[in-house]
């Protein structure tokens, strides 16, 4: 099996255990404590609906799961929101390799689950909690889903008690203007390129990196593809758009490779003298 198959497998198959399961014969049934003193019990109907019994106030709820084509919900607890206490979480095949989720969370105030909504700001790939993954390390939750050829993925932290889109990608659409430009070395693990952006709770973009567009990055500050210059004088500009400037890099300059807007790249050249010079080329030009 080749390198890249072996990470598509991790990203489908990164899933934290169920805190308490039980399953019956096709259909999901589930027994948990999603907080101190309360019990669910939740059961996958033939609709595909949740029917959900909270013990001891004897409340039901009837919420939507994550069905398949056959109206199936692979039910767990899983602590999604690093609080101590499980949620539920439904899951279901969509297609040959995409997973929908469906993740409630226990509100303690009306005695009820409500459903996990992420603040995306419309920045996100796969719209939704798709193939979740859980980091407690990090307190990162990743959602992956697949469109045509290409594989996505969101990654996903709280600020308090709200869910936010906090690094997402977009796959680099340049082809050969690139290439005549800038000269990398691509492995065999390693998908197209892609734009990665890390955001705050507001939705502004805190850091950007042009990097691996297959899997997220690993935790901490982004780093950029490293390429060097091809052509002979590479004209570096204060911003995308601009006419005219002083500044170049010349064949062979060694580079990180930062943002792209429209057909112009963002670089980062360590100058010797000067340190860390950032400017963008027009790979179009």
């Amino acid at each position: 099996m080749k390198p890249r198959d072996v990470l598509l497998g991790v990203m489908l198959a990164g899933v934290l255990a169920p805190v308490a399961q039980a399953q019956d014969e096709g259909r999901g049934s589930l027994r948990f404590s999603p907080a101190a003193g309360v019990q669910a019990t939740a059961e996958v109907q033939e609709d595909g609906m949740l029917a959900v019994q909270l013990q001891p106030a004897g409340k039901r709820q009837h919420l939507p799961g994550a069905p398949d084509a056959d109206g199936n919900s692979r039910l767990s607890a899983e602590d999604i929101d690093f609080d101590g206490h499980p949620e539920l979480v439904a899951r279901a095949s969509v297609g040959m390799v995409n997973e929908a989720v469906a993740a409630y969370r226990f509100d303690a105030r009306s005695g009820e689950f409500r459903a996990l909504k992420a603040v995306t700001h419309g920045k996100d790939s796969c719209g939704d909690l798709m193939g979740l993954s859980v980091d407690a390390a990090t307190r990162t939750l990743t959602s992956s889903c697949r469109s045509g050829p290409m594989w996505y993925t969101d990654q996903y932290r709280f600020a308090g008690t709200q869910l936010y889109l906090y690094r997402a990608e977009n796959v680099l659409m340049l082809g050969d203007t690139l290439n005549a430009a800038l000269h990398w070395v691509q492995t065999d693990e390693q998908g197209p390129l892609a734009v990665w952006r890390s955001y705050d709770a507001a939705g502004r973009v805190l850091e950007s990196a042009i990097a691996d567009g297959l899997g997220a990055p690993p935790d901490g500050p982004l780093r950029g593809q490293q390429a060097s210059v091809l052509a002979a004088r590479l004209f570096l500009f204060d911003q995308p758009g601009a006419s005219s400037t002083k500044r170049y890099l010349v064949q062979g300059d060694r580079v990180e490779m930062l943002d792209e807007q429209n057909g112009w790249v963002k670089l980062r050249y360590r100058n010797p003298k000067q340190g860390a010079i950032e400017g963008w080329i027009n790979v179009n030009d």
